[in-house]
């Protein structure tokens, strides 16, 4: 059985994108080689700041469209309480 994941990626420019994969190493490898999303070709580098399981597609589909709805505020929040909660420097 696939592990979907949603995650949020810190961008060159300071911006976040986010999506969700059923491989997180190979999709980032794909957005860094300029492979990835449109949005995230050019906007080197990109870092990993956010990784959040999801025990389904339809479950990360929902939960990746919940994200993309949140402030920009509310979003660096989520990678905070992340950090806070695994001890992980981003």
């Amino acid at each position: 059985m696939k592990q979907w994941c949603v995650y949020i990626l810190r961008c060159g420019d300071g911006t976040l994108y986010t999506g969700m994969t059923d491989d997180f190493p190979r999709r980032l490898e794909q957005h860094r080689a300029g492979r990835g999303a449109k949005y995230t070709r050019g906007r080197a580098p990109l870092e990993p700041v956010y990784r959040e399981s999801c025990a389904s597609k339809p479950e990360a589909l929902k939960r990746e469209y919940a994200i993309k709805r949140l402030t920009r505020e509310k979003k660096l929040a989520l990678i905070a309480q992340q950090q806070y909660i695994t001890g992980e420097d981003a």
